[in-house]
């Protein structure tokens, strides 16, 4: 059953999960192609100033980088994806407890994807995570903190809307098992 308030849910920890949700789905295609994947068949730059294409695709399956010029069709943006899915479910399957509900996996999950699962095993956000994943608190602020990418002008790390935003509906997904209204969260 849908969680139709805004309380947190809580796995009783019988039931390990090991796959994404539509809502985990719903959140990437937002942040990652402004939810048409139509308009991002050819490589672009991304806000950190890196080639992407398709559903947020850095890599393609046989470990080369996505270079601008780069094009592909709908369907290869869809299987590079679910590549970097799977990959990605599995990593954060073998990282996390087992009590952890479905919005948790997906936030997490989206988390890794978006950064790179090398960020999540060695972030602090993790750790609080497998220490006390109700500590709703102390877990959004770690999502927060990941909202910065460096500047290619200046060299500094700046706080972009865009990540701060993407933090903040991860948390939510998090905390409440659903996504925020219209991607945002007040």
């Amino acid at each position: 059953m849908p969680n139709t308030t805004n309380q947190p849910v809580v796995n009783s920890g019988d039931s390990r999960i090991i796959t994404t949700s539509q809502k985990f789905i719903d959140l990437v295609v937002h942040f990652e192609c402004s939810g048409d994947v139509k308009k991002y068949l050819k490589a672009y730059l991304d806000s950190a100033n890196v080639p992407t294409i398709g559903i947020g695709t850095t890599f393609y399956p046989d470990g080369s980088k996505v270079k601008l010029g780069d094009k592909c069709t709908i369907t290869q943006a869809y299987e590079y994806f679910n590549h970097e899915v799977l990959r990605t479910v599995q990593k954060v399957e073998s990282l996390t407890r087992n009590d952890i509900t479905q919005g948790m996996f997906d936030a997490l999950v989206d988390f890794a994807y978006n950064l790179g699962t090398g960020a999540l095993q060695s972030s602090t956000l993790l750790k609080k995570v497998n220490a006390n994943p109700t500590d709703y608190a102390g877990i959004t602020a770690e999502f927060v903190k990941w909202s910065k990418a460096r500047n290619p002008k200046t060299g500094q790390l700046e706080t972009l809307k865009g990540l701060l935003r993407r933090r903040q509906c991860e948390a939510y997904l998090y905390q409440y098992g659903k996504n925020a209204q219209g991607f945002t969260v007040s």
